[in-house]
């Protein structure tokens, strides 16, 4: 960061934005725009599906039962004559819902504790790392399985369950990056100055951590899809008939020899939207790294 004027209340610039014109000289590369292509074009039709030209995706086309992909369907049909493709971008809402609130649910407390615990250190910081190790200690998929087996599914409880099973990652991202931060001569300027703790935690410590936390959170999404897809493929998620990519799966696994497309067709989909946040974040990460050269 840029050293501080005398006024102790004059705001600094930090390193991140002193490093961003060098990222935007740089150019991402196709590594970023073709997934990040990928996605903005999934979370349109998503988003729009209802203003889509498509059929419903629970309703049944009995002269078009188990059609293979062809100028009608272009995704085909499943056992029940219902649209394939439709089904995907309805199903996608689901998967994109609970991939893209959960991590933002974590990200949000998680990052708060962190950097209380990386900040104040002593009795804060046991309590909360204590606190997040009795949460880590709960095996997480079992306490989801259990839970939506007993109360039932849906997508809110699905967001908090899942939300909180990823507060202790994200908290002790956080805590690392604020141990780092918080050493750093412009926060121990900062409080020389006699800036409070909020103005240090929220100007000077926060902006520094904020990045490599949303870039750990494009990681969080991609195994948040796969968790709900692993739910729905178990019947533990969205009922039927509702669509999601892993109850998609499910129903075509009776009939994987004969109509394979049925569960490939949204475990295609469903790759591909990992990886490509996948290959998202890397990219970032490794952007992230380049800046960290000039803090």
């Amino acid at each position: 960061m840029t050293a501080f004027a005398n006024d102790p209340g004059r705001e600094t610039t930090s390193t991140i934005g002193a490093a961003s014109p060098l990222l935007m000289r740089d150019r991402l590369g196709l590594r970023f725009w073709i997934p990040a292509t990928w996605i903005a074009m999934v979370v349109v039709l998503a988003v729009t599906a209802n203003l889509l030209p498509l059929r419903s995706p629970i309703e049944t086309d009995f002269t078009a039962i188990s059609s293979w992909p062809d100028r009608t369907y272009w995704f085909g049909t499943d056992q029940l004559g219902r649209d394939i493709l439709s089904r995907a971008i309805f199903g996608a809402r689901i998967s994109l819902t609970v991939g893209l609130l959960a991590p933002a649910l974590g990200l949000g407390i998680g990052m708060l504790l962190g950097m209380a615990a990386g900040y104040f250190r002593g009795r804060v910081e046991a309590v909360i790392v204590a606190a997040m190790d009795a949460v880590m200690a709960f095996p997480g998929i079992l306490v989801v399985l259990a839970v939506t087996a007993y109360v039932g599914a849906s997508v809110s409880l699905l967001v908090l369950l899942l939300g909180v099973l990823t507060v202790p990652a994200f908290m002790r991202v956080a805590r690392a990056n604020t141990l780092v931060f918080a050493q750093h001569g412009f926060v121990l300027a900062a409080r020389a100055m006699g800036a409070t703790h909020w103005r240090v935690l929220s100007l000077e410590i926060l902006p520094n951590v904020a990045i490599p936390m949303l870039i750990y959170a494009l990681l969080v999404v991609s195994r948040i899809i796969v968790v709900e897809g692993v739910l729905s493929f178990l019947g533990l998620s969205l009922p039927a008939p509702r669509p999601t990519w892993g109850n998609m799966i499910a129903d075509g696994q009776v009939d994987l020899a004969t109509l394979p497309y049925i569960s490939f067709i949204p475990a295609a989909l469903m790759f591909l939207t990992v990886l490509s946040i996948n290959l998202i974040g890397e990219r970032l990460r490794a952007r992230t790294d380049l800046r960290g050269s000039v803090l």
